[in-house]
């Protein structure tokens, strides 16, 4: 049970993240917009979209949070996949598409936790492995 410690760690974090970026999208638009410095969304639902599949993310990590060894390979998809596909797309389009240098914040976030989640997946692998 100890050793999945790291992973419950890793899940709970994703989770309060994730819908931490999900309720802002959903009810602090205008904040967002605002601290941001970009134009509101237009329209309105492609916000309310991201917002609701961000939302789902976040509580799938309950799964995993709960049985780190069964729901391994959401933490894979969700972790590096998912969350390093997402740092790498905020990071291209401020390089190709000249979004604004605050969207990168994103790309330190999910990034870091791409990285994070990387590390204890292998992490406990070896453990594994090791037993």
């Amino acid at each position: 049970m100890k050793r999945f410690s790291m992973l419950r760690v890793v899940a709970a974090v994703s989770l309060i993240y994730d819908c931490a970026v999900g309720l802002a999208m959903l009810f602090l638009r205008n904040e967002l917009v605002r601290g941001f410095g970009v134009p509101a969304p237009a329209p309105p639902i492609h916000a309310d979209l991201n917002g609701v599949f961000l939302l789902a993310v976040g509580l799938g990590y309950l799964l995993p949070y709960r049985s780190p060894d069964r729901y391994r390979g959401y933490l894979w998809v969700m972790g590096p996949g998912l969350k390093g596909a997402g740092a790498l797309t905020f990071v291209l389009d401020h390089v190709i598409r000249h979004s604004p240098g605050s969207f990168l914040v994103f790309a330190v976030g999910d990034g870091t936790l791409a990285a994070v989640t990387l590390a204890a997946l292998l992490a406990t692998a070896r453990r594994d492995i090791s037993q």
